[in-house]
C-alpha cells in the first residue's frame, strides 16, 4: 500500500499520480498507434497522459501520446510536453476541429461540462452530448475508452450496496441528463459501427489537491461546518483511478464495455469529518441531517476484474489531513457532492 503522508511536493503528488503498475505496462505494450486523449486539460489528464507515457515507455514502446486541450492553465501545455506527451491546442466545438484531429487507433474521451450546467444548459449538452456525437463518428474505427459519471444512477437507499452497471438509470438534473445522453450516443454508435467501446461510470476521484475529502477535509481545517446531508459518498485514488481507465483498453467492446469506477467502501461524511478532526486536533461542527438516501456506486465489477486498490481510503484520509496540515496547494475545484438535486 503507497503511503501518501510521506508525499511531499507536487512533483512527488504528480510522480505518484502517474505510476504505472505492471499490469498496466502489459496492456500498454499490446497497444498498437497513437492514443489519443481528449480534453487531457482537466483534473485528471495530465497524470493519466504521464501514467500512459510511463507504461509505453517501461514496455520499450515508441508510440504518441496526444493531448488535446484549449490549455487556459499557464504552463500546463509545457508540463505535458516535458513529460513527452505531445499536445494540441484546439476548442473542440468549433468548426472543422473534429476532422482535423489526427488518426489514432485508440481514443480516452475526458472532454466534459459539469459545473456551470445550472448557467449555462446549452453549452452543457453541447459538450456532452454533441462533441461525444461527433467524436464517436470521426473515430468510428478507432477503440473508444470514453469517462461517464455515476451521476446517471438515482440516489439510492444507504443501505442498498449502491447501484450496479445493469441498474435503471435515473439522473437528475442537466449535468446527469446530458451525461446520460453522451453514453447513449457513444452506445448508438458502437452498435451501428461496431466500435470497441468502454464506458466508465466514476465518482469520485481524490487526488490530494481535490476530490470529496479534500473538500471536507478544508472545512474542518478550517473550523467551517461539514454539511452532513449527503451523508454517504464513495470516492478512489486518483492514480488507481488512472491505471484501471487505462487498462479499459484491453475490455473495449460493441456494444460497450460499462464499469463503475470507484472505491471499495461506502464512506460516511460524518465519520470522515471526525477522522480528519481528530487527525487535525481541531473541533467539529456540522449541519444537516443524514438523508436516508446518496448517490452510491457498486465497484464490485470493477474489484473483481482489476484486482486492490493500491490506497484504502484510510490511507486517503490520512494523506490528505497531511497535505492541508502541510499547507500543500489546492485546485480550488470543489467536487459539491453535496449536491442532492442535479443542479451544478
Amino acid at each position: 500500500m503507497t503511503d501518501l503522508t510521506s508525499i511531499a511536493s507536487e512533483d512527488a503528488l504528480e510522480d505518484a499520480l502517474s505510476k504505472p503498475d505492471d499490469a498496466l505496462i502489459n496492456t500498454m505494450s499490446n497497444m498498437k498507434g497513437p492514443l489519443l486523449i481528449l480534453g487531457i486539460g482537466g483534473k485528471m489528464g495530465p497524470s493519466i497522459a504521464r501514467m500512459a507515457r510511463r507504461a509505453l515507455d517501461a514496455a520499450e514502446s515508441d508510440i504518441d501520446v496526444i493531448g488535446v486541450a484549449r490549455f487556459s492553465e499557464e504552463g500546463l501545455r509545457e508540463q505535458l510536453e516535458g513529460w513527452d506527451i505531445h499536445t494540441m491546442q484546439a476548442d473542440l466545438l468549433e468548426p472543422g476541429v473534429i476532422d482535423a484531429l489526427p488518426i489514432a487507433p485508440n481514443v480516452l474521451y475526458m472532454a466534459a461540462m459539469k459545473f456551470g450546467t445550472s448557467s449555462d444548459p446549452s453549452l452543457t449538452w453541447a459538450m456532452n452530448c454533441y462533441l461525444p456525437g461527433r467524436v464517436a463518428e470521426r473515430y468510428r474505427d478507432s477503440n473508444i475508452v470514453a469517462f461517464s459519471t455515476g451521476n446517471v444512477y438515482p440516489l439510492v437507499p444507504i443501505d442498498s450496496g449502491g447501484s450496479k452497471e445493469d441498474y435503471a438509470l435515473a439522473p437528475e438534473g442537466e449535468y446527469a441528463m446530458s451525461a446520460l445522453g453522451r453514453e447513449r450516443l457513444f452506445t448508438s454508435n458502437s452498435k451501428r459501427h461496431g466500435t470497441p467501446t468502454a464506458l466508465i461510470r466514476l465518482n469520485y476521484a481524490c487526488d490530494l489537491r481535490y476530490g470529496v475529502l479534500v473538500d471536507i477535509a478544508q472545512k474542518v481545517w478550517s473550523e467551517e461546518p461539514v454539511d452532513i446531508t449527503m451523508g454517504y459518498f464513495n470516492t478512489i485514488w486518483q492514480r488507481d483511478a488512472n491505471a484501471i481507465t487505462l487498462r479499459c483498453f484491453d475490455h473495449v467492446n460493441a456494444p460497450p464495455y460499462v464499469l463503475n469506477l470507484t472505491g471499495e467502501r461506502r464512506m460516511n461524511t460524518r465519520e470522515a469529518a471526525e477522522q480528519f478532526a481528530t487527525i487535525m486536533n481541531k473541533q467539529l461542527s456540522t449541519i444537516g441531517e443524514e438523508a436516508t438516501d446518496a448517490l452510491l456506486s457498486d465497484a464490485s465489477k470493477c474489484h473483481a476484474t482489476f484486482g486492490p486498490l493500491t490506497v484504502e481510503e484510510d490511507a486517503l484520509i490520512e494523506g490528505v489531513a497531511h497535505w492541508i496540515q502541510s499547507e500543500g496547494r489546492t485546485l480550488d475545484k470543489p467536487t459539491k457532492f453535496q449536491v442532492r438535486d442535479g443542479k451544478f
